[in-house]
């Protein structure tokens, strides 16, 4: 296989293109553009920690809440940007889901609440959920689901890194990274030292096999 292209099947992929395909048919997934650098995400989480402390005055009642995978190492690295900020810890939790994906993690078409016990308390706080990717706005609506079955928050607002359009559902992130225009075909893949030993957010797209 050729340097950069990843041979895809369509069980694989379902819940990323809703686009009907002939059963079995293979595609090849190539990188189109490399869209933020390592550099480029440290200094927009940044950003986005500024923000969320400016929206919910400071750390108090504030909690953040890690949408697994990668949601969760983006959740604790603006968990420290925020303390350093503050001088003040902000309590961290986590949400496991099989997620409805659009990057390279796609599993399924829905969306599963894996693990619903959490770290922290969230009734009555201000709480933010942190995800890599919305796409459908599907993963978000599970993780609010399953937000109030274990508490009453006063608020929760989304927290994303790339926002890449198509919603399916009513849902908008408070907090944005970077917005980028895609088309179905396209995959946007983050990748974050924690999980991938690699630090980018690539876009790639999506070329079936004749």
């Amino acid at each position: 296989m050729r340097p950069g292209l990843a041979l895809i099947y369509r069980h694989a992929y379902d819940a990323a293109f809703m686009n009907s395909r002939a059963p079995g048919r293979p595609f090849e997934i190539r990188e189109k553009a490399q869209l933020m650098s390592s550099s480029e995400v440290e200094r927009t989480l940044i950003r986005l920690a500024h923000e969320i402390l400016e929206k919910n005055n400071g750390v108090e009642d504030l909690a953040l809440v890690g949408i697994r995978r990668r949601g969760v190492p983006l959740a604790e690295r603006l968990a420290r940007i925020i303390q350093r900020i503050e001088k003040k810890p902000v309590q961290l939790g986590t949400l496991d889901i099989t997620l409805y994906r659009d990057d390279l993690s796609t599993l399924d078409a829905k969306p599963v609440v894996q693990k619903t016990e959490m770290e922290i308390p969230i009734t009555d706080k201000s709480v933010v959920l942190v995800d890599d990717v919305l796409y459908t706005g599907r993963t978000t609506r599970a993780a609010m689901d399953a937000l109030f079955r274990l508490g009453r928050p006063r608020r929760v607002q989304l927290c994303v890194l790339i926002d890449r359009g198509h919603r399916e559902l009513p849902i908008a992130a408070a907090f944005v990274g970077r917005s980028v225009q895609t088309t179905e075909n396209q995959i946007i893949e983050v990748k974050l030292r924690e999980v991938d030993d690699a630090e980018k957010v690539l876009l790639m797209e999506k070329q079936v096999n004749l």
